[in-house]
């Protein structure tokens, strides 16, 4: 692993690398991530806008987690009874807990109970759709927008596998979603219902998120597989061998990749030179750890911060700037500089005169 001073980039991007080639997945639009690092793994088309059909659920049950507590149950209203497409058949006027409708909504992916959802939470489905779009605001999911909390198809209605991708890494850390996302089927009253995603049984580790599709959207898979700790999510859009391809992915993104120390805390990382101090270095040390997935191939590099030096004094502990990781030539994470020992400044002292010159003494 090199180090060396040299300017910073302004803007730290995660190095994307591909793993497979782009042709060797079906989907128009994919993408695998690493979801505690950001790194993404493998992308086709990930800044594309689609239509996301029933993974726009996965919004609705994080806004839903977040804002209602799911042992409250609700009596079923009228407009949420009938709706298009996949259902859980809900009967208006019966009493379920929104845990049983975040069941029915997620494993079955019931639009009847994403509205009954929508209204207890958000008032109205415009009020909740206002609340997704402010939940993606808040995320940073600059290429979503929503207008309903089921997915049906609608001109202002879509998304990107990236910000898919992003979403989903979130709502994974919130417990009641991946709880309700994990089950493989639930009993709710007569309802015996089995999760639709196929992955839970075929791939190790794996542990959500959600299928979708319409006719105009295509098929549309999010998925999540957890293996040592490490949580990879791999999103296709449009894909006719969804299955295969995020099996393959997810396989690929495990094997080629692993999670490495790239930096210790406490680790020096190098020197810098001191001017007017009592020494002529002092050590710069990591204050925190950086770990990254990266495959044995790559090259990873520390670049401290320019210009390489300090006037004294250097007290230890102090800030020191940052250093910047590198996998080849991109930066893909910064970790902050201390000074490793307090330098202190030389004490100036007065030129001696003329009669310290010459007889030692002074006048």
């Amino acid at each position: 692993m090199k180090r060396f001073f040299a300017g910073a980039a302004a803007v730290l991007a995660a190095a994307s690398f591909l793993i497979l080639p782009v042709g060797a997945v079906s989907a128009q639009k994919a993408i695998l991530m690493d979801a505690q690092t950001g790194r993404v793994l493998y992308e086709k088309n990930a800044d594309s806008q689609s239509l996301i059909a029933s993974t726009t659920k996965i919004m609705t049950a994080l806004v839903v987690c977040e804002h209602c507590n799911v042992l409250d149950r609700m009596k079923i209203p009228k407009e949420a009874v009938g709706i298009e497409g996949s259902s859980m058949y809900l009967k208006e006027g019966e009493v379920l807990s929104i845990q049983e409708l975040l069941y029915g909504m997620m494993l079955r992916s019931g639009n009847d109970a994403a509205v009954a959802l929508a209204i207890y939470c958000g008032g109205t489905v415009e009020g909740f759709a206002a609340m997704m779009n402010d939940k993606a605001k808040t995320l940073g999911l600059t290429q979503t927008h929503f207008e309903n909390p089921h997915g049906l198809d609608s001109t202002h209605h879509y998304s990107t596998a990236r910000d898919l991708a992003v979403l989903t890494a979130y709502a994974m850390k919130n417990p009641i979603f991946y709880q309700t996302v994990s089950t493989k089927s639930v009993t709710v009253g007569n309802r015996v219902m089995q999760n639709h995603n196929k992955l839970l049984w075929r791939v190790k580790g794996a542990d959500g998120v959600k299928t979708g599709y319409t006719k105009a959207a295509g098929r549309i898979l999010v998925s999540s597989a957890t293996r040592d700790g490490r949580r990879l999510i791999c999103v296709t859009i449009n894909d006719g061998n969804d299955w295969a391809d995020h099996t393959t992915l997810l396989e690929k993104g495990f094997s080629e990749y692993s999670v490495k120390e790239l930096i210790r805390a406490g680790e020096c990382l190098g020197y810098a030179t001191v001017f007017s101090g009592e020494e002529a270095q002092v050590p710069l040390l990591a204050a925190e750890e950086f770990s990254f997935p990266v495959t044995q191939s790559e090259q990873v590099q520390i670049i401290l911060p320019a210009p390489g030096f300090v006037y004294a004094p250097a007290v230890k502990g102090k800030i020191a700037g940052y250093a910047y990781v590198c996998i080849g030539d991109e930066p893909v994470g910064q970790v902050k500089l201390v000074y490793g020992q307090t330098v202190e400044r030389t004490e100036k002292r007065s030129k001696p005169s003329i009669w310290e010159r010459i007889f030692g003494v002074k006048k």
